[in-house]
């Protein structure tokens, strides 16, 4: 069976995004001053063969935890839906 990944990768809580940081002055400067704690992160969608939904998301973390997102300084969530 085939199933639509979808993971987002954003920084950790508390360690500094400079992204972010530059976001929310933009933002500022041009007049959104109510958006306040900006993050910046990643989405990554992704096809997988798999026999369950509980496979695919093993298999999507894994692939997460070696190379989609650094553990250091990086958290991830998945969602897994049938296709």
């Amino acid at each position: 069976m085939s199933y639509r990944v979808h993971v987002r990768v954003m920084p950790r809580t508390g360690l500094l995004d400079p992204q972010g940081q530059a976001v929310e002055h933009a933002l500022a400067a041009l007049g959104f001053a109510g958006a306040g704690d900006v993050r910046v992160g990643r989405a990554i969608e992704l096809e997988l063969a798999a026999d369950s939904p509980a496979e695919a998301e093993s298999e999507a973390r894994r692939m997460c935890e070696r190379l989609l997102a650094n553990p250091v300084t990086e958290d991830f969530e998945l969602e897994v839906e049938a296709r």
